[in-house]
């Protein structure tokens, strides 16, 4: 078996301590930083989410912060989402785009105040680029890194959890909004997003002094929840149909593409760099579309690469994440497949690792 060697440049994170005393199984690296991928096994740390609760150290979802004058006007540079009606207190699903209208992130923005936002990023180094637009045209904005490191709180429980350490108000908070709420003596934004569909928070956690505080103030609280500690899970992820940039989409694809045109206004949003590029795919529509799709026999391998489509030995796409599926008893998985073979229903196949395999479009994804 090899090892990641550590270095400097591969980050642990201010709840990593944690993490390893909770049993952590296994990582990947996101952002060039630790993310636990397995504490248990996939499918027991799948089965506990969905009934009790988890703490997830997702401090890999950096931020990118706008501070300044023009800070509004960068945000909407750098997505054709319209923000103008966006208020403090608020937090926007958004892709960023390129020029091309390729996908660069698909983070979370998150507005503080007028000023200043945070950018909740996906697995890609958006600050450069966020940094080169703004200095590119002369804007006067601060764009950093700040010591903000999130921690998720997911699953039926979360509400009951997250009362406990920050009051019943937290229960208050709507559906990507945040509130700002006290930590011994520290203001922290809670939002009720997260990266699950079984529901929950996240805490941005300003200052890695108080993180492990923190951790711990949480465990104590949910013992008699059967809390434990967790990561984004690979199966109820596909089953919700929760997108993983750099997986599922790269900057070749578009938003029209890996099914995010709904937040694309791109009549209404003035100013965003991709805008030119995506009227046309408005206008034209997109050739291939992400899709749910299920696979037939037993459970798959680990998909650490793309797996081909095929139809009547024609290549029509590739499935990009794959898992067993235990409550759905199916091999659930995502795929981008071209518009003559994307409706619900149609027969494909897919090249697997143990060989090729039968596939069917889903109406949608599974959660």
């Amino acid at each position: 078996m090899a090892f990641i060697s550590p270095s400097r440049r591969l980050r642990r994170t201010p709840f990593s301590q944690g993490v390893e005393a909770a049993g952590v199984k296994a990582y990947t690296v996101y952002n060039h930083m630790l993310l636990p991928t397995v504490f248990e096994s996939i499918e027991a740390d799948y089965h506990h989410l969905k009934n009790h609760v988890q703490v997830w150290d997702v401090s890999v979802e950096r931020q990118v912060e706008l501070r300044g004058p023009d800070a509004a006007k960068l945000m909407q540079m750098l997505t054709p989402r319209d923000l103008r009606g966006m208020l403090p207190g608020r937090c926007f699903y958004v892709p960023i785009v390129d020029e091309t209208g390729g996908m660069l992130n698909d983070p979370v923005a998150v507005k503080l105040a007028e000023d200043r936002w945070w950018i909740s990023i996906a697995d890609s180094d958006l600050l450069l680029w966020v940094k080169g637009i703004a200095n590119g045209y002369r804007l006067d904005v601060l764009v950093d890194e700040p010591d903000v490191s999130p921690l998720a709180v997911q699953g039926p429980k979360a509400d009951d959890l997250v009362a406990r350490v920050f009051g019943d108000a937290v229960r208050e908070i709507r559906f990507f909004r945040f509130g700002i709420f006290e930590f011994e003596g520290r203001d922290l934004a809670i939002a009720r997003s997260g990266y699950s569909k079984q529901g929950g928070y996240e805490i941005y956690v300003s200052g890695s002094d108080i993180a492990m505080p923190l951790w711990d103030t949480l465990f104590a609280a949910g013992a008699d929840l059967n809390v434990r500690a967790g990561c984004p899970n690979a199966i109820e992820r596909i089953e919700g149909g929760l997108l993983s940039y750099g997986n599922d989409m790269t900057d070749d694809n578009t938003p029209h593409e890996c099914g995010l045109g709904r937040f694309c206004d791109t009549q209404t949003a003035i100013g965003c760099i991709g805008r030119d590029a995506l009227l046309r795919v408005a206008k034209e529509g997109p050739v291939q579309q992400i899709r749910a799709i299920a696979i037939d026999g037993d459970a798959v391998p680990t998909c650490d690469r793309a797996w081909p489509l095929f139809a009547d030995g024609r290549r029509v796409g590739q499935v990009t994440s794959a898992m067993w599926s235990p409550d759905y008893a199916t091999n659930v998985a995502i795929g981008m497949v071209r518009m003559t073979h994307w409706d619900s229903g149609t027969a494909l196949e897919v090249e697997t690792p143990d060989g090729m395999r039968g596939a069917v479009v889903q109406p949608g994804f599974w959660l």
